[in-house]
């Protein structure tokens, strides 16, 4: 008795006929600070996960367009998560996010991936921003924009809330782990603000069990659901400082902390307010002091070794 097969091309492999395979995800910013964290989730559940960032070479340039690589891979996968985006924290968008090139990369890399997720019609999640109805920040206009190819396309739109977490590029680091850099570096937490804005931090962990689940509920879902992904627990930033300086002590480092005189000028002070729709199916689980003590001890390794 002969068995019937089929070929599956990406994995040179034949599977039997009818035989189940892990799920194919693809994540656009697998190097970025969710994205990392969020591969390394989604193949420790089985998952079959295809990376895709400019980190991994010019191949991998979301802004090359046309990109044959990434027409192959969006077109063998079963879900896209849409995380890319040229971006930083408070000192990187200060800086850049007015220029052309900051503008010029993210609507690229938006018309690109778009218009081939458009095109073999994939369920996808595209990563927003609490930030993305600030009519003044570039960023959030650019991740407006998202939102609306997002909702043409039927796909789900998801807001990050100040997500925190091991970053590669320390370049375009956020507060904490600059903080914790300084620290580690100059003794010094100088800081770009008075520290007085609050905020809602979330650890990445957590971040990529809300991917998850919206994922598992796509069908449920639709574009019009504000699904944002945050944890209702305002911290200032200068209490973020004051919780690093801790642990610092706690291995006998005695720190300071600069706060500057100026107030917040990428975010301007404000305070949105999130929906909390999300809590229906999913719940952080970390808080921000076990979070931050997550990737001190993390970092903390690199300045030991």
């Amino acid at each position: 008795m002969t068995s019937s097969y089929k070929v599956d091309y990406f994995q040179s492999s034949i599977l039997p006929i009818g035989a189940e395979r892990p799920r194919r995800i693809l994540v656009l910013g697998s190097s970025g600070q969710v994205g990392a964290y969020l591969t390394d989730y989604l193949r420790k559940k089985g998952n079959e996960v295809f990376e895709f960032d400019v980190t991994n070479g010019p191949n991998q340039d979301l802004t090359t367009i046309p990109n044959g690589q990434l027409e192959a891979l969006i077109y063998l996968s079963d879900f896209v998560y849409f995380l890319a985006f040229d971006v930083g924290g408070s000192h990187y968008l200060k800086k850049y996010q007015h220029t052309f090139k900051f503008i010029d990369n993210n609507t690229r890399l938006m018309a690109n991936a778009f218009g081939l997720i458009e095109k073999y019609n994939k369920p996808f999640v595209f990563a927003s921003s609490q930030m993305s109805n600030m009519s003044y920040s570039p960023y959030g206009v650019l991740k407006r924009v998202g939102e609306l190819y997002t909702r043409s396309l039927g796909g789900l739109i998801v807001k990050f809330w100040n997500v925190y977490g091991i970053e590669k590029d320390m370049n375009k680091a956020h507060v904490i782990t600059d903080f914790i850099r300084k620290g580690f570096e100059s003794g010094d937490i100088d800081m770009m603000t008075d520290g007085t804005e609050a905020r809602e931090f979330l650890y990445a962990e957590d971040c990529c069990e809300a991917l998850e689940t919206v994922m598992q509920s796509y069908a449920k879902l639709t574009s019009d659901d504000e699904l944002h992904i945050t944890t209702g627990v305002y911290t200032t930033v200068l209490e973020i400082a004051s919780e690093i300086k801790s642990l610092f002590s706690s291995i006998g480092k005695e720190i300071t902390i600069t706060p500057a005189q100026s107030k917040d000028e990428v975010q301007k002070d404000a305070r949105n307010e999130p929906d909390p729709y999300i809590k229906k199916f999913w719940e952080p689980k970390t808080s921000v002091p076990d979070g931050l003590k997550k990737v001190f001890e993390e970092m903390k390794k690199d300045y030991d070794s």
